[in-house]
């Protein structure tokens, strides 16, 4: 794990009293978007981001730019960087992907590894990783600002 200068970690530290979604960085009137839904996400996470932005998350036909993404992502779901390329379809630059993970040593993990390898290839940049649930991680990846 690396440090900023300042000495505060790159991986985000929750603040006591902090939700999920305050450590990912959601504020009130953001657009997120969820891809790879299945029965195995965490509902709770997905109730802390909604309650957090105060609106419903919204799914792959909605059809409109969004400032974020959670991506959910399995070992067997495919290609990542397919994935992640899909993901960025409605983003708008600047925008950040969260990438969902099962947690190293749960079933389904994919290899952090693997998400750095991925990453760059489908045009982004890995800037944070954070524990969200008992059984997923965060990673965010970050994609790259549309001239003006």
């Amino acid at each position: 794990m690396s440090s900023t200068p300042g000495g505060r970690s790159t991986q985000t530290d929750p603040e006591p009293d902090s939700t999920p979604a305050d450590r990912l960085g959601f504020k009130p009137g953001l657009v997120v978007q969820e891809l790879g839904w299945d029965t195995d996400t965490d509902d709770e996470l997905r109730v802390s981001i909604e309650n957090r932005i105060d609106a419903d998350i919204v799914d792959a036909d909605y059809g409109n730019v969004v400032d974020s993404v959670l991506l959910w992502w399995r070992a067997e779901d495919g290609d990542l960087v397919d994935g992640l390329v899909d993901a960025l379809t409605d983003l708008v630059g600047g925008g950040a992907i969260w990438l969902l993970t099962p947690k190293v040593g749960r079933p389904s993990a994919v290899d952090p590894a693997d998400i750095a390898e991925a990453a760059p290839i489908a045009g982004l940049s890995q800037t944070t990783t954070a524990a969200v649930s008992k059984d997923w991680s965060a990673t965010r990846l970050v994609a790259p600002k549309t001239p003006a």
